[in-house]
């Protein structure tokens, strides 16, 4: 299977040296490049690409309100969205993951990571370290984003007491090793867990779970110290 990649960057140098670099590996292709934020929509409905590498900042419309639009549309649910930055800080990426993006990644990434990090956000996991995920959730996710809304309690009631306990370990940060450890099961039950738990709350992936966790109640941020 070959992964599809909108590349969506104002700077047509970096749209250029990402290609490359996607292009020559066997398992994806760039199959369309936007420009601004305002062309990614509709580039992606056209194009239906399994991941779109959004710039955060674009002129006009910003990676951001993209972001929103492609996460938004029901026609566009399998498309992650992995952002792209010069500047990494705790409001960006929570107001990335408000807007639905998937994963979030500076742009002095080396080449392996970047490439890996497609691979892994399509895959449907989510791109964030546990130390970064802790941070920004005790700053930004415990309450609505701009133009968020916070998930209600009762949004966790189609689970089942393991979905709620396995949800609560992917919001820390966990992989689904560390989980599988933790609570005596294997990893495959895990990523059983983590999948009904998606589909029951309409998640689009790992990053989305996190925001409902914190959003309904199931775990508290801790707060900072002073």
């Amino acid at each position: 299977m070959t992964l599809r990649v909108l590349l969506a960057d104002d700077q047509a140098l970096l749209r250029a040296t990402f290609r490359t670099l996607i292009d020559s590996c066997d398992d994806m292709e760039v199959v369309a490049e936007a420009t601004d934020g305002e062309e990614v929509h509709g580039l992606t409905r056209t194009h239906r690409p399994d991941l779109a590498l959004m710039d955060i900042r674009m002129s006009g419309t910003d990676g951001l309100a993209a972001t929103t639009r492609i996460c938004t549309d029901p026609d566009l649910t399998a498309t992650r969205v992995l952002i792209l930055t010069t500047g990494e800080t705790d409001e960006h990426v929570a107001r990335a993951l408000h807007a639905g993006a998937s994963g979030f990644l500076g742009k002095d990434v080396g080449v392996d990571e970047l490439l890996g990090a497609i691979r892994t956000v399509v895959a449907g996991d989510s791109l964030l370290s546990p130390p970064a995920t802790r941070a920004l959730i005790t700053r930004f996710l415990a309450t609505p984003g701009p133009d968020g809304h916070l998930a209600p309690p009762e949004s966790l009631a189609a689970l089942t007491a393991r979905e709620r306990e396995v949800m609560a370990l992917v919001a820390e940060g966990k992989a689904n090793d560390e989980i599988a450890d933790a609570l005596l099961t294997s990893p495959a039950a895990v990523r059983t867990h983590v999948q009904c738990a998606m589909t029951k709350l309409d998640a689009r992936d790992r990053a989305q779970l996190v925001v409902i966790a914190y959003q309904s109640g199931l775990v508290r941020p801790t707060p900072p110290l002073c």
